[in-house]
């Protein structure tokens, strides 16, 4: 596994045809990188959808949300989506989680996998890039987690905080 120490924004514009998220990560610290926070991350998705690619991610969470979890969703889901990510999400409060020993991770073209990692109170670390013979195991989470999710719009609806 070979690790490095931030968040290289040229594998979101030389990735193929697909970036896939699995987001597990709760309640975090204000370690997002800079480009999330301040809309670059709308502009990558935006180039990758008029290239073609798609960008993609499943959002594994419990009810009720804590503030944090609920802000991302709010705010990054709205605000990406206009751009062309899709959202989907997981909500596991109600039924057993079929991803639960997956760790937070990207996966492009199928080929690749980065794993970000974090402290114990939610800080953005870095990433790690397990080693090509797990690939087939992370195709397996995010399948797994697509066929078990819902469109974010239809989750939001339902329960977030403008919802029902």
């Amino acid at each position: 596994m070979s690790t490095s120490p931030a968040v290289p924004g040229d594998w979101f514009s030389e990735f193929g045809r697909e970036a896939f998220r699995l987001e597990i990560l709760g309640e975090h610290g204000s370690g997002w990188p800079e480009e999330y926070r301040t809309g670059t991350w709308s502009r990558v998705v935006m180039a990758a959808r008029r290239a073609g690619k798609r960008m993609y991610r499943v959002h594994v969470l419990t009810r009720p949300l804590g503030p944090c979890v609920e802000g991302d969703l709010e705010w990054g889901s709205i605000r990406h989506l206009p751009a062309g990510e899709e959202y989907y999400v997981l909500d596991v409060t109600e039924q057993e989680n079929p991803v639960r020993a997956a760790p937070d991770f990207w996966l492009f073209d199928d080929e690749t996998v980065a794993a970000p990692r974090y402290s114990s109170g939610g800080e953005y670390l870095g990433v790690d890039f397990p080693d090509g013979g797990t690939v087939p195991e992370f195709r397996a989470y995010r399948d797994t987690a697509m066929a078990h999710a819902v469109p974010f719009a239809e989750w939001w609806a339902k329960y977030g905080t403008r919802g029902p």
